[in-house]
Order: C-alpha cells, then sequence, then structure tokens
C-alpha cells in the first residue's frame, strides 16, 4: 500500500519549528501569511499583546484581483504594506507561515517592501 505524506501537516510542522524561533514585540510586529488554493492573507501580529494590529487579504470585497496567482498576492502586499507605513510600522518580522519562499509568498513580501517594509 501507498502511504501518502499529507503536505499540510509537514507545512504546520515547519510552521511550529518556525515560529519557535521568530517572535513580534511592539515595536517589530510580526508579518504572517497564509496561502490558500484560492486565496491570500497577511497579518501584523503583536505577540507580547497577543493582538492583531493590521490585516490584508484577497477576500476584501474592495480587492479586485485574484488572490490566488503571483499579481493578485503581490497585490495584497502592497496593500498591507500601505496600512503599516499608515499606522507607523515599518520594521517588521516576515513569518512565511511554514510555506516556501517562493511564487505567491514571495510576490507578496515584495509587494510589501515596495511600500516601504523593511525585513
Amino acid at each position: 500500500m501507498i502511504n501518502k505524506i499529507d503536505k499540510n501537516v509537514s507545512r504546520l510542522r515547519r510552521h511550529r519549528r518556525v515560529r519557535g524561533k521568530i517572535f513580534g514585540t511592539s515595536s517589530k510586529p510580526r508579518l504572517c501569511v497564509f496561502r490558500s488554493l484560492n486565496h491570500i492573507y497577511a497579518q501584523l501580529i503583536d505577540d507580547n499583546a497577543q493582538k492583531t494590529l493590521v490585516s490584508a487579504s484577497s477576500v476584501e470585497k474592495s480587492f479586485k484581483f485574484d488572490g490566488g496567482n503571483k499579481e493578485g498576492a503581490r497585490e495584497v502586499g502592497k496593500l498591507i504594506g500601505q496600512r503599516c507605513v499608515e499606522k507607523g510600522f515599518l520594521d517588521v518580522v516576515f513569518d512565511r507561515g511554514g510555506y516556501l519562499y517562493h511564487g505567491r509568498v514571495r510576490e507578496l513580501a515584495d509587494g510589501a517592501r515596495e511600500c516601504g517594509l523593511k525585513f
């Protein structure tokens, strides 16, 4: 019998390992990324206060792009970048959520950097 590895279980294991090393503070919050098949989500999180400071996603009604491709991910990155700069957060810690830094995750990061975020 063929045993297939569950990719999400492997991703969650990687995410737990990375989260042991990455921690967001009020001065340098964590930019967390979640990627589903059709959408992409980004949150700015203060782990000390356990609060979400800023969020953006491809599910929002005002969002005009498809979240399941690179163009949409870059636009979500620009959106989260603009909202972070408005709130005064310029330095962040990037949490890729156990995903490879490739494709949509990389485009989101590049879009956030275009708006002035540093990580």
